[in-house]
């Protein structure tokens, strides 16, 4: 990061003024820093903080206006075609891509980690069976660090290595039992030699009496929902990891934290939304009638546009090439609610209303209708969601945390509320 240039900022007596100095990053736009401002006695006015930097960070760049997006650097078109979760996860943690020794050693060490300690198991039992996935996700993941005291010390960096695999390999197993526990399965464990994403299916689908064979396409496309999901800049969740974390609250409870905010429906529940969606329409021959009623601001369409991308998301193209190649693997393209779907993208892709408005379908899109196909609930998208996001949350945790220039958050504000007044005794108040 280098100073650019200089802004300078008058006041409106005409007299005083500040200089703020401008950094420019490796890519982007420049940034002003108001560091110094607040030593005047005046702040920015920022809510939704859409024009603030809220840190430094090296790890992804969004462009919306382009439709870019960078892990490290590397296109996520690249790494979605080329790479697996697992590396990616790697990519983000250590800013390069692994060698092939040092890919073998970190796969084996997620492998490794994915087990609970199995006192967690009676954790499970103490909530309700038609508890949401995500209520328990939250309330699990959020007690590791009772069980797991080891690698609290956020100081050591050997304890934030340790763990960062924790959380990345035990999320999926975290994941899979609260679904099963909310169908009322018995809970099952991880198995050895198979992928991140076929172990994950294995824990959501196998059962005692009957071998479960992972669909190969199918685990490739979880694989890829997960890259693809894995980290997106300072949305609303990473935001609260780091401010979390900023108070030096141990990792365990900053990723709790996390979940928690991506559990809102404008966050991480836009393909649980694109399904009720469909739901709502019921049937093909009401797709032209519900996108009349789109454009005149009767119906909210789900799924399609991004409040970063103004452009094509990057992450869409790539799902929609993994929602076909799922739909004809398991013969499902004439299945109603997935024609529906497609009846949905052929009008948004077509119809020059939604072209002007750039109404493109986005990831949530194509991967509720991804998800839904291989037979997970609309209830497992978010956690899902979690899961492969987690590697993100840490990664950005993590750099917070060696950053010697870290601060706790503090936020400032526009009070708008009553001036100071004196208090009235209740018998004299009218």
């Amino acid at each position: 990061m280098a100073e650019a240039s200089k802004v300078t900022l008058s006041y409106n007596d005409g007299q005083n003024s500040i200089e703020l100095p401008v950094l420019k990053g490796s890519l982007g736009p420049d940034v002003v820093d108001i560091r110094t401002l607040g030593k005047t006695g005046m702040f920015t006015y920022d809510p939704g903080f859409l024009a603030t930097a809220s840190c430094e960070s090296s790890i992804t760049f969004i462009d919306g206006d382009l439709g870019q997006l960078y892990y490290r650097g590397y296109p996520i078109e690249q790494l979605a075609e080329h790479s697996d979760y697992l590396e990616v996860c790697y990519l983000l943690l250590n800013g390069e891509l692994p060698t092939p020794e040092q890919k073998k050693h970190f796969d084996y060490t997620v492998m490794r980690h994915n087990m609970l300690h199995d006192q967690i198991h009676n954790f499970f039992r103490g909530f309700r069976r038609d508890a949401h996935p995500m209520a328990v996700m939250v309330a699990v993941v959020g007690a590791l660090s009772a069980f797991y005291s080891d690698s609290l010390d956020i100081n050591d960096p050997r304890h934030r290595e340790v763990a960062a695999f924790r959380l990345i390999a035990k999320l999926p197993t975290i994941a899979a039992q609260a679904y099963r526990y909310n169908r009322g399965l018995p809970l099952s464990y991880p198995k050895a030699g198979l992928t991140y994403a076929e172990n994950f299916l294995h824990m959501m689908f196998s059962t005692p009496v009957e071998e479960y064979k992972v669909n190969p396409i199918t685990a490739r496309a979880l694989d890829r929902i997960f890259t693809l999901h894995a980290d997106h800049e300072q949305n609303a969740s990473t935001s609260t990891v780091r401010l979390s974390g900023s108070s030096g609250a141990n990792p365990f409870a900053c990723i709790a934290a996390g979940i928690a905010c991506l559990w809102g429906p404008s966050h991480g529940g836009a393909n649980e939304a694109v399904l009720k969606m469909l739901d709502e329409i019921g049937d093909v021959s009401k797709v032209a009638d519900f996108m009349q009623g789109v454009k005149d601001k009767r119906y909210k369409l789900m799924g399609f546009g991004h409040r970063v991308y103004k452009n094509m998301d990057p992450r869409a193209a790539i799902m929609r090439d993994t929602c076909h190649e799922v739909l004809n693997d398991l013969g499902l393209h004439d299945d109603p609610k997935f024609k529906l779907a497609m009846a949905l993208e052929k009008i948004a892709l077509e119809d020059p209303y939604f072209i002007e408005r750039k109404l493109y379908p986005n990831v949530d899109f194509y991967s509720g209708i991804v998800l839904s196909a291989v037979g997970i609930p609309v209830s497992m998208f978010t956690p899902i969601f979690a899961l492969a996001r987690t590697v993100g949350w840490i990664s950005h945790w993590s750099e917070m945390i060696g950053d010697p220039t870290m601060k706790i958050g503090r936020p400032r504000q526009l009070y708008t509320g009553a001036p100071r007044r004196d208090y009235v005794a209740i018998d004299k108040r009218k």
